[in-house]
């Protein structure tokens, strides 16, 4: 570095003279500078007009932000307002978004004057080694061994504090170029708080259906277990009087072991659908009776009508792509300005204090100037460029890859829905129909017009029609989850709050 200016005295003019040129500068600045890279390419993005399916269409799409209160459900409700604010992964996510909001800063708060202050201290005591008024002061030699000419011992303290700044000043543009990556990097990890977000609201309505699921199934085999209960009292009696024999009774009693052991599983998968939904709430330690499971297994609500452009907006992983491209062509523009010069000023301010044989106090200021040109060390920036055009490259693809799910995810669970709705149609129709048939082969046995195993066969085809149905309706309840969350629900598009927070 050449000092400009100096308060000890002006610059020498033979280094002013050594200096080289201006326009010379200049023109190693630009030629260094005269490499450009690829910027991301415009993404491949065609959607259908329309799903396959169409969305039923009925409350606003503005209610898939929130899409749990469609179910009217209070404790959903309940649980998914828990989760969005004391889930694991949510506090997770607003970690990583309070880093890049550091990192934001400090990639442009890099352009801003840099200096620290330095404060030395130094004390120092001298001994005169010619002189022989002290002999025993070094060790070793004989007393009175004489050095020569004695002088005087003295001792010197010192201190100085030094302000040294350095300033790159952004002639080409990098400070802006970071600013743009930092607010993309910003921009991807808030839209990953709102994947979590989604993602846990989703989880704990599965979470829920599935416990009711397990409730109802709990619910019919203790039903079940009833029923066989039944036939053995009866089949004990009828074998008592001799009207049947008692290998039908050993045989019914063999059915209500495996009902009572259904239930004991069933039971206990309840009692484990409690606690791992206590988990994703992010109350795993409470009590299983702080949440209470029913066996209401309702139909889906009404999907909203969507078109498969509001995903580019909807989805929060379409979003995330989105800034990562961004903040790579960031990257690009970055690569490229490692090109040009960098002009760096280097001020400084600084104050000494030394006591002893001498005194003195000096203050000085100086400011000074550094230009750097990648000459040498071009092979390896274009080689950093080459790997920030890749990087977009894979940036784009991800992008296009991300939007391309979106649409296969959703068609897919709008035509899945509308065939869990149907089959649910039909089971239950249908178990109506084998209660029917059930309740008269009762009869007629009880009557002595049927045998035990018309009786038997009934109940099982009503009992196989009823565990269908309860399978059928937590599908389609876990379906339309689904749905709603590959439809972009769980979170407002409406940019959050701390997106406003960012750091200047």
């Amino acid at each position: 570095m050449t000092p400009i200016f100096s308060r000890s005295g002006p610059p020498a003019t033979g280094a002013v003279a050594r200096k080289t040129p201006t326009a010379m500068l200049l023109a190693l600045g630009l030629l260094s500078g005269c490499a450009t890279g690829a910027p991301p390419r415009a993404a491949d993005i065609t959607l259908p007009a329309v799903f396959t399916k169409e969305a039923l269409g009925g409350p606003a799409t503005e209610t898939l932000g929130q899409f749990w209160t469609l179910y009217d459900d209070p404790q959903l409700a309940a649980l998914t307002e828990t989760a969005l604010q004391q889930g694991f992964s949510v506090r997770e996510a607003l970690a990583r978004l309070d880093e890049a909001r550091a990192l934001r800063s400090v990639a442009i708060r890099q352009f801003d004057p840099q200096g620290s202050l330095q404060a030395n201290t130094d004390y120092r005591e001298t001994q005169d080694l010619d002189s022989n008024d002290n002999p025993d002061v070094i060790p070793g030699l004989p007393p009175g061994f004489d050095f020569g000419t004695g002088s005087s011992v003295g001792a010197t303290k010192s201190a100085s504090v030094t302000l040294p700044v350095s300033w790159e000043l952004d002639l080409f543009g990098r400070r802006g170029a970071a600013r743009r990556q930092g607010d993309a990097d910003l921009a991807a990890a808030a839209f990953e708080v709102e994947s979590a977000r989604a993602a846990i609201a989703a989880e704990v309505a599965r979470s829920l259906f599935q416990a009711r699921g397990f409730a109802a199934q709990l619910e019919e085999a203790e039903q079940t277990l009833r029923i066989q209960r039944e036939l053995l009292r009866i089949l004990s009696i009828r074998a008592e009087r001799g009207i049947a024999a008692m290998s039908e009774a050993d045989r019914v009693a063999g059915d209500v072991a495996q009902a009572e052991a259904q239930v004991a599983d069933l039971t206990a998968a309840i009692t484990a659908s409690k606690r791992a939904l206590l988990a994703i709430v992010g109350t795993a330690t409470a009590t299983l009776d702080s949440v209470a499971v029913t066996s209401d297994l309702d139909l889906p609500p009404t999907i909203p009508a969507t078109m498969p452009g509001d995903l580019l907006e909807r989805r929060p992983d379409v979003r995330i792509a989105s800034a990562r491209v961004a903040s790579a062509a960031s990257g690009v523009r970055l690569a490229e300005l490692d090109f040009f010069p960098r002009l760096t000023l280097n001020p400084g301010v600084g104050l000494s204090v030394q006591r002893g044989s001498f005194d003195s106090t000096t203050s000085f200021w100086s400011l000074a100037a550094g230009f750097a040109v990648p000459i040498l060390d071009r092979g390896r920036l274009m080689a950093q460029l080459r790997a920030e055009g890749a990087r977009a490259e894979q940036a784009v693809l991800a992008y296009e890859r991300t939007v391309q799910t979106a649409f296969s995810e959703s068609d897919q669970a709008l035509v899945r829905l509308a065939a869990d709705r149907r089959r649910v149609d039909l089971l239950d129709a249908g178990q109506v129909r084998a209660r029917q048939a059930y309740d008269a082969a009762l009869t007629r046995y009880e009557l002595g017009f049927a045998d035990l195993q018309e009786v038997l066969d009934a109940e099982r085809a009503w009992r196989a029609t009823r565990a269908s149905l309860t399978t059928a309706r937590v599908d389609a309840l876990q379906r339309s989850v689904q749905l709603f969350q590959s439809l972009g629900g769980g979170w407002s598009v409406t940019p959050p709050v701390y997106l406003a927070r960012n750091p200047s």
